[in-house]
């Protein structure tokens, strides 16, 4: 029974023709030359140490991603077509003085201007448009809302200035 069943082919037992093929060509002379020095480089790194890559030691259970090159935009072309300007300029910012008999005792007594001015105007707005139009400097500058909606500004001058001076020159007086 042994006999017969090793002289049945199977697939383990290389066929003759097959031997014949692998061995029929014989290696050029040039992958001679090309072996050989992969040989030497293969028997220098086995003769070296083998070396592993120290394993970095976590000082933080936290992970933060690494820093990487940060480039400043270079546009192909402007988003925008034109610059936008400002909104807010001195004569957005104060509309119209008020000119009631309580500002005018402000305005003589308190050294004070009263102003009607734009809704979203903020302090330092409102103090620096009543110095670029009429040359004064305010000491401080108080706003409320009125109940129709519009802001007012009573702007206190410093003492070099005089309020009534200015209301002549606006010319509400």
């Amino acid at each position: 029974w042994l006999k017969r069943a090793s002289s049945i082919p199977n697939a383990h037992t290389p066929q003759p023709a097959l031997a014949l093929a692998t061995h029929a060509m014989a290696p050029k002379k040039a992958e001679k030359k090309g072996d050989a020095t992969k040989a030497a480089k293969t028997a220098k790194a086995v003769k070296g140490a083998v070396t592993r890559k120290a394993k970095k030691i976590r000082t933080n259970v936290h992970f933060f991603r690494p820093k990487t090159l940060i480039k400043k935009r270079d546009p192909r072309y402007p988003r925008r077509s034109v610059e936008a300007r400002a909104r807010k300029d001195k004569y957005r910012i104060i509309q119209c003085p008020v000119t009631t008999e309580s500002a005018m005792k402000k305005i003589e007594e308190i050294n004070t201007l009263v102003f009607l001015v734009d809704i979203k105007a903020t302090k330092i707005n409102i103090k620096d448009a009543v110095k670029q139009m009429y040359d004064v400097k305010a000491a401080k500058v108080n706003t409320l809302i009125r109940p129709d909606g519009k802001k007012k500004a009573y702007v206190h001058l410093t003492q070099d200035y005089d309020a009534l001076d200015v209301a002549n020159r606006i010319g509400i007086i």
